[in-house]
């Protein structure tokens, strides 16, 4: 098995190197396992990464609780790796991120008009894996992350059964603020954030997470996910802003609160909370407008095959991720032909996709390629891509795609229909 030794393409031969991936693969392009450590959590150990491994960054690091898919953002932890979050291309004993590829063959990997806009892929998505809670946090708007020369973050959610044999410590999370909430409320909690536990939980309200399900996020809508391993496509940000000060008796430091905020405002409570969506946070009927179920793609599934959609809906208006669940019995085969780029994950089962092999690991090491990850890119997207289960158990992945990649989209809510 290859590992992380694998010699790193020089950026002025990445382009031929691409070619010949591109080439090799038919447009699709293997990528190998992203690990990223939280100092602040624990992990929660159903991601398949090696039990020897979860501390490979060091111990001062934290543990490793996320894997992330198809990236090309950096994960902005402190003390990190230069290429840490960042997604590695492999193809004949060389590899390239996949941030490279995407400045070298912008609108063949992503589609002309996504690239024209963004000048990169713009999302990513991730596993997060912990023990117990995150802490009660927000992300940024587009608005209040420029601020520190960043983007904001809204993100989704959906829990794959295939990697959630069980809950872990508290498989529930609280979302938004109660109704009637007040920001004086809110500020108290800050204002009391070195007393121990600030009480920010008594101001919200828990939902028990269900395997199979989901939740759309919109940025400024305070969540303290729970137990339950988390796929997670969002946009391409590593915003954050902490507002729950212990969290399983473990402290949370201010840091961590302020880190994306201005200097100047760090100690300004009113601006801090001021981040916050209020109207979303408050909504009375939070669960209607956020809570996503699969809805099946009958244009998309036959006999052995489903299509299911997983994360979709818009933000404000806007279509700016949105991801499938493509499962196939044994010996099924089809033919996926998608209007724009994803990132796939196998979670099950073994099969091929295009002449690319798809084998679900059952442990990895730190540093070790799979058979699992796959870039499918717009030119192969759009041409369509044969996925076939070679297996005697079901054959399941799932992708994620950009904005504005389809021109129809189910609406939160739709799933009762």
């Amino acid at each position: 098995m290859v590992t992380s030794k694998t010699p790193r393409t020089p950026k002025d031969n990445v382009g031929r190197a691409l070619d010949r991936a591109l080439n090799a693969g038919e447009g699709l392009l293997r990528l190998t396992p992203t690990w990223v450590p939280r100092s602040f959590l624990h992990p929660g150990k159903r991601i398949k990464l090696a039990p020897t491994d979860w501390y490979a960054y060091g111990a001062h690091r934290g543990g490793i609780d996320e894997r992330w898919f198809a990236s090309t953002t950096e994960a902005m932890n402190d003390n990190r790796e230069p290429d840490e979050g960042l997604s590695y291309v492999s193809y004949g004993g060389e590899r390239f991120q996949l941030l490279e590829a995407v400045a070298e063959a912008g609108a063949s990997l992503i589609g002309q008009a996504m690239f024209d806009k963004y000048k990169r892929w713009p999302v990513y998505s991730k596993f997060f894996d912990n023990m117990g809670p995150i802490p009660h946090h927000m992300h940024q708007s587009m608005e209040f992350a420029a601020l520190t020369g960043q983007q904001g973050k809204p993100e989704s959610y959906y829990f794959p059964p295939q990697y959630n044999n069980c809950d872990n410590n508290f498989p529930y999370t609280f979302m938004g603020l109660e109704p009637g909430t007040t920001k004086a409320q809110l500020r108290k909690c800050l204002e009391d954030w070195h007393l121990g536990d600030n009480g920010i939980l008594d101001l919200s309200c828990a939902y028990r997470l269900k395997r199979g399900t989901g939740w759309l996020i919109p940025p400024g809508v305070l969540h303290a996910p729970g137990s339950l391993c988390t796929y997670e496509p969002q946009w391409g940000s590593d915003v954050f802003g902490m507002f729950q000060s212990l969290v399983e008796g473990r402290e949370v430091p201010w840091a961590l609160l302020v880190k994306d905020v201005p200097k100047d405002k760090h100690q300004d409570l009113d601006f801090i909370i001021s981040q916050l969506d209020w109207e979303k946070n408050v909504d009375t009927h939070f669960k209607e407008h956020n809570y996503l179920e699969p809805i099946m793609d009958k244009a998309a599934s036959a006999k052995g095959v489903e299509d299911r959609w997983i994360v979709y809906g818009t933000v404000d208006g806007e279509q700016l991720f949105s991801a499938k669940e493509l499962t196939l019995q044994p010996g099924a085969k089809c033919t996926i032909k998608d209007p724009g780029a994803s990132g796939w994950i196998t979670v099950q089962g073994r099969g091929r996709i295009g002449k690319l092999n798809l084998q679900t690991p059952a442990m990895i090491h730190f540093g070790q390629e799979t058979e699992d990850e796959v870039f499918i890119t717009h030119a192969a997207a759009t041409a369509g891509v044969e996925v076939e289960n070679t297996g005697s158990e079901p054959l399941v992945g799932l992708r994620y795609f950009g904005p504005d990649v389809h021109k129809s989209l189910p609406k939160v809510g739709d799933y009762r229909k």
